[in-house]
């Protein structure tokens, strides 16, 4: 029986993903770490095995060239989720169109929000401290002066083992290359 939910995830292994943690620490003390990462499949229920799901995977992002993004400004989603994040600057597009070849076969579903390029820093229970999260997370990105660009070369295959708890499955490479960088 198929358990949890699956994720296609970034891990942001970066001075701007430590800068994401360690904010999120801090702003809501009292949720389970989890490692800063762009999502490029968000949380989903698969349509067949999780080996199945591998192998589109597989196929998919070896066709695929490694990509940079860039991280823009902080915005937030209130008042639709008490969500704060950092937007997908360049190439939001190339990460789109890699939700959307993805969203296929087994790992299709009918997404709960629109796909938006972003890297969380916090989700808040309600609207309040979620503006009061937002104000800070503003200021201190527009402090931050390490690099905002992130290499997307490897992704992570994820699997839900309870709430805000996700473990790694599988790496997936981006393209095939004859020669390693």
């Amino acid at each position: 029986m198929q358990m949890g939910r699956y994720a296609l995830v970034a891990y942001l292994k970066s001075p701007a993903g430590e800068f994401v943690e360690k904010l999120r620490r801090e702003l809501h003390p009292d949720l389970p770490h989890m490692a800063a990462h762009l999502s490029i499949l968000p949380p989903r229920r698969l349509r067949g095995s999780e080996s199945a799901a591998l192998k589109v995977l597989e196929r998919i992002c070896g066709e695929e060239e490694p990509f940079e993004v860039s991280l823009g400004p902080v915005e937030t989603f209130i008042p639709v989720t008490p969500t704060v994040f950092i937007r997908v600057e360049t190439a939001a597009g190339h990460m789109s169109d890699l939700h959307r070849k993805l969203n296929t076969a087994e790992l299709q579903c009918k997404e709960e929000w629109p796909y938006i390029p972003h890297l969380t820093i916090v989700k808040m229970g309600t609207e309040p401290p979620a503006q009061a999260a937002f104000e800070i997370a503003r200021q201190r990105w527009q402090n931050y002066s390490g690099s905002r660009r992130i290499l997307l070369e490897r992704l992570t295959f994820v699997r839900e083992a309870s709430p805000n708890c996700w473990l790694d499955l599988a790496p997936v490479q981006l393209g095939q290359r004859l020669v390693s960088r």
